[in-house]
């Protein structure tokens, strides 16, 4: 099976520790984020795994280049010329995502105890395109979901709505999104977009025709690490419960 982690994000709002660390290096319990999410992901039969680049790339490089798990592979996505969104990513990394099998693509930024092992069953069992993670919590950008089919999106602070797969008299329940999907590789090849995109625009476009699902969990222990407040407190989470992680 493999993997992407989208970790080549500029950690803009993570300043200053952004400055000198990639978010993908910040360490929650000792252990850097990617270095953890990876120890996820490999238990779940994941033998290859993609990460982007971009910001303090040679750092990126170096810390990868000592991992070392038996039978799994890192490749890098160099996306150190310009930095392309979860969707440009993807895209640019397509050539090392084809095959058999589901992938799972997970930001680096977000620390959980979604059981993947579940998600992926219910991905499987529930014939999607694609699968988010999603769960009630407090946000300002939200996918609007129709018996668990994606059918829009809404950004409450400036009032902008996208409804792709609109049922008349029906009216979108909104979940927050948690940063973990699990796709078919069939997907790639319905990426029309180009250049700099959010993968959000492809889930958006092909909803009305593919089944896009949302897998719901408890927001309680998730958290992301997009801020040195959210930082901390993704820090208290882990501390509270580092068996849950």
């Amino acid at each position: 099976m493999k993997a992407m982690i989208f970790a080549a994000g500029i950690g803009k709002r993570l300043h200053p520790i952004s400055e000198h660390t990639p978010k993908a290096l910040v360490e929650i319990g000792g252990k850097p984020m990617l270095q953890r999410l990876a120890e996820k992901l490999i238990p779940l039969g994941v033998s290859e795994i993609v990460v982007n680049i971009h910001h303090h790339a040679e750092k990126m490089q170096a810390f990868i280049a000592q991992l070392n798990y038996p039978g799994v592979s890192f490749i890098l996505s160099d996306e150190t010329s310009q930095l392309l969104d979860t969707g440009g990513g993807l895209l640019k990394a397509k050539d090392h995502l084809t095959g058999e099998g589901p992938l799972i693509l997970h930001n680096v930024d977000v620390l959980s105890a979604i059981d993947l092992r579940e998600m992926l069953d219910f991905h499987t069992s529930q014939g999607a395109l694609a699968t988010l993670a999603v769960s009630q919590r407090s946000t300002s950008r939200y996918f609007l979901w129709n018996n668990n089919h994606l059918a829009g999106w809404e950004n409450i602070n400036t009032n902008q709505k996208i409804l792709c797969d609109h049922k008349p008299g029906q009216e979108p329940e909104p979940k927050a999104f948690s940063g973990i999907h699990i796709i078919q590789p069939a997907l790639l090849n319905l990426i029309v977009e180009q250049g700099i995109f959010s993968i959000n625009e492809v889930y958006l476009r092909l909803a009305s025709q593919h089944p896009i699902l949302a897998f719901e969990h408890d927001p309680a222990y998730w958290a992301d690490i997009g801020t040195p407040q959210k930082l901390a407190h993704a820090e208290a989470m882990f501390a509270s419960h580092p068996d849950l992680f």
